[in-house]
């Protein structure tokens, strides 16, 4: 019996151990590159990443990852196209992850409140209008943003959203992640190491049908999410969606944006007849483009698709501006 305690205690300290010394290197590797802006409540400071146009200037984009990720996601993928393009782009980590603080209370894992933290930083940039691209996860962000802030949204590009209540709920290991009672040691002892040897396999699945990008999870800094502050943030966020969702869906035929909505027909991660159909169906005008033979990250297999869609909900933007002069697009 003292034999076994000694070596579960041995064990349990070894892995703190690894946890806090893996967080450290991580960190070190992948540092903030952009600015941290005060935005959210109680001066919470939000990471953005701006790429300036690198053609005559067309406005702002604002790039916004979905769960597991950070800025780095669609910056990769579509960061240097859309600059090259003439978009003032804006890469950001959502509240609590990446180099993101987290949100306070209630705002914490609210569509809404995560919505107003990025809408504010980008404010104090001098933005006032942007196209907001969101995937995934960050689709009901996206969505709450053009309801609660039409003014700022020039234009909304859903990409493999989620948007609608569905069936199955979500993983066990989010539930835990997010559990106040078991969550802090699983995420100290187990989440980390665990992720890290899981995360080559876990890439393949998103990415499937498609092969993920070469040197993926390097380039968009996939680590940072395994420590445990981070994998707190995207655990609560994950489990809160399903709440989220029903309170948000019923109000999107209120959205007067311009819409488009692109998914795979392979998408193994987010059910597209459910979210992506329910949007190009509640949203007014809302456009939905569906890959074949794409999966969850279309804007990695398939970036000119997802470009495209931003240049048409661009170019909707801009006819509405016409006919509403007043509406021009505010940009740094």
């Amino acid at each position: 019996m003292i034999f076994a305690f000694a070596g579960l205690t041995a064990a349990v300290a070894g892995l703190l151990a690894f946890t806090a010394l893996a967080s450290h290197v991580i960190e070190a590797r992948f540092p903030p590159v952009g600015e941290r802006i005060a935005a959210g409540p109680r001066g919470a400071a939000v990471h953005v990443v701006e790429r300036p146009p690198r053609a005559p200037e067309r406005g702002a984009v604002l790039l916004v990852h979905g769960a597991s990720g950070n800025f780095a996601d669609l910056d990769v993928a579509l960061g240097e196209r859309l600059a090259a393009l003439g978009f003032h782009v804006f890469a950001v980590d959502r509240p609590g992850h990446g180099w993101s603080d987290r949100l306070a209370g209630a705002d914490a894992a609210s569509p809404a409140g995560q919505a107003a933290a990025l809408r504010a930083a980008l404010e104090r940039r001098g933005v006032g209008r942007a196209i907001v691209v969101v995937h995934s996860l960050a689709g009901m962000l996206g969505l709450a943003m053009a309801l609660d802030a039409p003014e700022f949204a020039r234009g909304l590009v859903l990409l493999a959203p989620v948007s609608h209540p569905w069936p199955g709920g979500v993983a066990w290991y989010y539930r835990l992640a997010a559990s106040r009672l078991f969550g802090p040691a699983f995420r100290r002892l187990f989440v980390l190491p665990a992720g890290l040897a899981s995360m080559r396999g876990a890439v393949g699945e998103v990415f499937a049908p498609n092969p993920p990008p070469k040197d993926y999870a390097v380039a968009t800094r996939l680590p940072l999410v395994f420590r445990p502050r981070h994998f707190r943030a995207n655990a609560e966020d994950v489990v809160a969606a399903e709440a989220h969702v029903a309170a948000l869906s019923p109000s999107y035929a209120a959205i007067r944006v311009p819409t488009a909505i692109i998914t795979g027909d392979h998408d193994g991660v987010v059910y597209a007849k459910i979210h992506s159909a329910g949007c190009a169906r509640d949203i007014p005008g809302a456009t939905l483009t569906v890959l074949p033979g794409v999966g969850h990250s279309p804007h990695h297999s398939a970036p000119d698709s997802v470009v495209a869609a931003i240049l048409e909900v661009e170019a909707r933007a801009l006819s509405a501006e016409r006919r509403q002069p007043d509406q021009a697009p505010a940009s740094a």
